[in-house]
C-alpha cells in the first residue's frame, strides 16, 4: 500500500484508534476486524500467515516493508509541517536512548517477566515430553491419549492451538509493560496497564485451555498441575505490579457499543 493511501485509510471513521495496540493478534478469532486500521492495511498488503510467523523469511519482508513505509510517512508528514529531518541528529538527546536501553534491561530482569519466559519454557518441555500434540492434529478417532469423541478431539486440538499461541505472547506483553511509564493525558491510562491486561487475558485463556486438556487427556493430567499452578502464581504476580491493570479500558473491546462511532 503507498503512503498516500494508507493517511487516507487512517481517515477512515470506522477504524477504532489504538485497537490495535491492545490485542492479542489473533485476527481470525477477533470480532473487530473490520474496526481495524492495521487488519486493512495487512488485507490491503495481501499479508498472509507466513508474514506473521518471526521463523519466516516473509515475515522480515514485512518488516523492512513496514520500515521503508514508515520512512516514507515520516517524510510526507515532515515536508507538510516544515521539519527539517536532516537537522534532527543535532538535537536527539542520547540520555533518552540510554533510559530507553536501561529500561529494556530492567523489564528483562525483571521477576515477573522471568516468571513469564519461564512459564514458555515449560510448555516446550511438556510438549517434548508427550506426544498429545502431534497426535492430536492426526485428528484420529479411539486415540487411547484422549476420548474417542471427535467432539472431544476437537476440544484437545482447540485447547492446543490457545496454548501454543499465548505461550510467548505473554512474556512479550508483560515486557512491554513494564518497559512503558508515563499516563497518556488524553484518556487518563496507562499504556503499561493496557499491555498488562493483555498479557493477564492471555494467562487466563491459556489456564483455561490446559483445563481443558486435562479433561481429554487424562494420562496426562497430573503433569499438567504444575503449569496450571505456575500460571496463577504468574496472573497474581502480575496483579501486585499492575494493580490498574483490570481497570484499563481497551479501544473497542471493552467500551460499550455507544461509546465508538459505529
Amino acid at each position: 500500500m503507498k503512503t498516500k493511501d494508507l493517511l487516507r485509510l487512517a481517515e477512515d471513521p470506522r477504524f477504532i484508534t489504538g485497537i490495535y495496540n491492545y490485542c492479542d493478534r489473533w485476527c481470525e478469532r477477533c470480532g473487530f476486524t473490520s474496526r481495524c486500521l492495521l487488519f486493512a492495511q495487512e488485507q490491503a498488503d495481501g499479508i498472509d500467515d507466513d508474514a506473521r510467523d518471526i521463523d519466516n523469511s516473509a515475515f522480515w519482508d514485512r518488516m523492512t516493508s513496514i520500515f521503508e513505509q514508515t520512512r516514507e510517512m515520516l517524510e510526507l508528514v515532515a515536508a507538510e509541517q516544515g521539519i527539517d529531518l536532516d537537522s534532527i541528529d543535532d538535537t536527539i538527546d542520547l540520555s533518552d536512548t540510554r533510559d530507553r536501553h536501561k529500561r529494556r534491561a530492567r523489564s528483562k530482569s525483571h521477576d515477573v517477566a522471568k516468571s513469564a519466559h519461564q512459564y514458555a519454557a515449560m510448555v516446550n518441555q511438556w510438549f517434548d515430553e508427550h506426544d498429545e500434540e502431534a497426535e492430536f492434529k492426526q485428528a484420529s478417532e479411539g486415540d487411547a491419549l484422549f476420548h474417542e469423541s471427535v467432539d472431544s478431539h476437537a476440544g484437545a486440538a482447540g485447547a492446543v492451538e490457545i496454548i501454543r499461541w499465548y505461550q510467548f505472547q505473554i512474556a512479550v506483553k508483560i515486557r512491554r509493560g513494564l518497559m512503558q511509564d508515563g499516563t497518556d493525558f488524553e484518556t487518563e491510562q496507562k499504556d503499561s496497564d493496557g499491555s498488562a491486561k493483555v498479557a493477564l487475558i492471555g494467562i487466563e485463556r491459556s489456564m483455561a485451555a490446559w483445563c481443558r486438556l486435562q479433561e481429554e487427556c487424562q494420562s496426562s493430567a497430573d503433569s499438567i498441575v504444575p503449569l496450571l499452578v505456575h500460571l496463577e502464581g504468574l496472573r497474581r504476580a502480575v496483579e501486585r505490579a499492575f494493580p490498574n491493570a483490570r481497570n484499563f479500558i481497551r479501544p473497542g473491546f471493552d467500551e460499550a457499543p455507544d461509546t465508538f462511532v459505529s
